[in-house]
């Protein structure tokens, strides 16, 4: 295995006119997680669905924490480069543009730290229940980069003044942010199935 080496899942798409995905599932879940998420957010559009590498308790995720809600930041800028890597492999062998990240919980959290970080590799991002990935990040150029970042009123794991860090870091990076608060806790809701879809479907169409 190379280290830009994830077991994943690759759908193609039979829409051409819309952003590639690529999903980023929670602590516990798999390639196939956020398949059918990613087909209600953008039917017909290529999905591209990595295995997190690292195992809590026997549970994928894409990088270590320390304690809930507590990033072991080291590990973060270490696996947000080989998922760079990864995805820059993966448009090669799939021959996609670059992909809008759809992340949600510790994959929002290595989405967000992936546009920090390596801007280049995402065309955007769908941020669902994500925290600030390192309290100290490098200064991105997200110039127009569009993100929508959906946050649940009662997550217990995200606090709101979190989100609201996150919103704003993006936003000073150049990023045309979406930070919309939900009466959800951590879990995912109808709406935020709804707000993604209709926020992709714009940026679609803007960039047609």
């Amino acid at each position: 295995m190379t280290e830009s080496t994830f077991i994943h899942r690759f759908e193609p798409a039979t829409n051409t006119g819309s952003h590639p995905l690529l999903l980023l599932h929670g602590t516990g879940g798999d390639e196939n997680d956020l398949l059918g998420l990613g087909k209600m957010i953008s039917p017909g559009a290529a999905l591209l669905s990595p295995r997190g590498r690292v195992l809590e308790h026997g549970m994928p995720r894409f990088f270590r924490r320390l304690a809930e809600g507590v990033l072991d930041e080291e590990d973060v800028r270490k696996r947000a480069a080989e998922l760079g890597d990864f995805v820059t492999d993966a448009r090669q062998r799939y021959g996609i543009a670059a992909p809008v990240a759809v992340g949600f919980s510790n994959g929002a959290n290595i989405a967000a730290a992936l546009l920090l970080l390596k801007p280049d590799a995402l065309a955007g991002a769908i941020l669902l229940r994500a925290m600030v990935p390192l309290s100290d990040p490098p200064k991105a150029n997200l110039a127009g980069k569009p993100i929508l970042l959906l946050s649940g009123q009662g997550d217990p794991i995200v606090p709101a003044s979190n989100s609201a860090h996150l919103a704003a870091l993006l936003s000073q990076a150049g990023a045309s942010v979406t930070h919309k608060v939900l009466p959800a806790g951590h879990q995912l809701s109808q709406a935020d199935v709804t707000l993604a879809r209709n926020w992709i479907g714009n940026v679609a169409a803007e960039a047609a």
